[in-house]
């Protein structure tokens, strides 16, 4: 186990292990840390944590020192660069008549270097852009291709829940995510209803669908045959929060619907072999006994 400081970086909810070293730092306090690209400002977001050592990447990188008012000015006046900075980038795109979508931009801590992030269908020669910036904001000048999921994450927005979308708000890193949890759910298959605001798949399919593929493995499959105490009938929907199934059952030539626990439907698994042609029956099902 290792105490250690847990930071977060202005632009991203991904949190960053560090040595606190001799400083008594508070939650809410600026840093600043030593990383790959030099000197950065950061926000202490837990002061003193014990993690395992397995979650460290060794050697653990010690805070520099505390934010001082001269490193807080700094930084405030870099993020009052950045709109103006951005609305530059963006007329010298246009007057090359390049194809891609400036979405954000940076200026580093020390100030050697201003980074734009930018998104493009494909690859974009964009050298003499570099040197047209150069010329402008005399720094050096990165710019960085992200995909369609890092620009929701940059830019943030509402999802269709409400709430903040979860990549720009509480997701550390992007999980993988496939339509077969949406199918896990029950959820409806069109697009619209199950994408976020980047186009591709929510992000949340992923939060429940442990559970949701468990119980799917134990709900009889839609339009199959089932038997239930009040005879025999077809399963027209599955509740997997409650673990009930509805199932249609023809009674003196009318159809009835009608909701029954789980326990109390028989049917057999389409994983298992058939047994003489025998239906599978469930041994909590009292239809059956």
């Amino acid at each position: 186990m290792a105490n250690v400081v847990v930071v977060k970086f202005k632009r991203g909810c991904k949190p960053y292990y560090f040595s606190a070293g001799k400083y008594e730092l508070t939650r809410g306090q600026g840093v600043v840390v030593e990383t790959s690209r030099g000197l950065e400002y950061a926000i202490v977001v837990d002061p003193d944590r014990t993690v395992e050592e397995k979650e460290i990447v060794s050697p653990l990188k010690p805070v520099v020192r505390p934010a001082t008012e001269k490193d807080e000015a700094a930084v405030a006046a870099a993020e009052a660069r950045r709109p103006e900075a951005i609305r530059i980038c963006k007329e010298k795109v246009a007057a090359r008549e390049l194809p891609m979508k400036i979405i954000d931009c940076e200026f580093t801590f020390d100030g050697t270097k201003v980074i734009f992030t930018f998104t493009a269908e494909g690859r974009v020669d964009f050298r003499e852009l570099v040197r047209d910036l150069a010329s402008v904001f005399h720094l050096r000048i990165e710019l960085r291709q992200v995909g369609i999921r890092d620009e929701a994450r940059i830019l943030g927005g509402i999802a269709p829940c409400g709430r903040e979308v979860c990549c720009a708000g509480c997701m550390p890193d992007f999980k993988k995510v496939s339509i077969k949890m949406a199918k896990n759910q029950g959820l409806s298959l069109n697009p619209g209803k199950i994408s976020g605001l980047c186009g591709r798949l929510m992000c949340c399919l992923s939060y429940e669908n442990e559970y949701y593929a468990a119980a799917y493995k134990k709900m009889p499959k839609l339009g199959s045959s089932v038997s239930t105490p009040e005879g025999k009938g077809t399963v027209v929907s599955a509740n997997m929060l409650k673990m009930e199934v509805r199932v249609k059952i023809e009674k003196d030539g009318a159809l009835v619907y009608r909701d029954f626990p789980l326990s109390q439907i028989g049917f057999r698994r389409a994983n298992e072999a058939e047994k003489d042609g025998e239906e599978e029956k469930n041994p909590e099902n009292p239809a059956e006994k």
